[in-house]
């Protein structure tokens, strides 16, 4: 009897190192072998859309996690809003009217903006809303919004 429980626990052992051992190596070839890529699902460049609409982010390469946890080749997304030039990248992204944080892990918004020409650029962050080194960073995207009709 107590052979089988030691040759039980001995086949559990193995097995859980060799899932450990399967998990944390696939993440791994996954980070190693994909360059990590955020876009948008549903605008491109030069869209023409209404002041209220959906923006949809897409991510290749890394998964999505909320801020606040830290679990490794995840993020959150970003959105930079009519941004001149990009913010200093080793820093917290503050959130502005500017920069619009998805910290739930939100994979699509929407946004009203007000009619004219806008850019529009996501950034992957961190835990702790810090952009990922090195950056992944969208195409900046210009859209035209234009006053909706009833």
């Amino acid at each position: 009897m107590l052979v089988n429980k030691r040759k039980a626990i001995k086949t559990s052992y193995v097995i859980s190192i060799f899932i450990a051992f399967f998990l944390f190596s696939s993440q791994e070839l996954v980070a190693n072998t994909e360059s990590p890529t955020v876009y948008f699902i549903n605008l491109q460049n030069d869209d023409k859309t209404p002041t209220t609409f959906v923006v949809q982010f897409g991510l290749k390469g890394l998964g999505i996690a909320p801020a606040g946890i830290q679990i490794p080749g995840t993020g959150h997304h970003h959105l930079l809003i009519d941004y001149p030039a990009l913010p200093n990248l080793k820093n917290p992204l503050g959130a502005n009217d500017n920069i619009k944080h998805y910290g739930k892990g939100q994979t699509e918004a929407v946004l009203t903006l007000p009619p004219g020409k806008h850019t529009l650029q996501l950034v992957l962050g961190d835990h702790e809303h810090v952009p990922l080194s090195p950056p992944v960073l969208s195409e900046k995207i210009t859209i035209e919004v234009s006053q909706q009709t009833k």
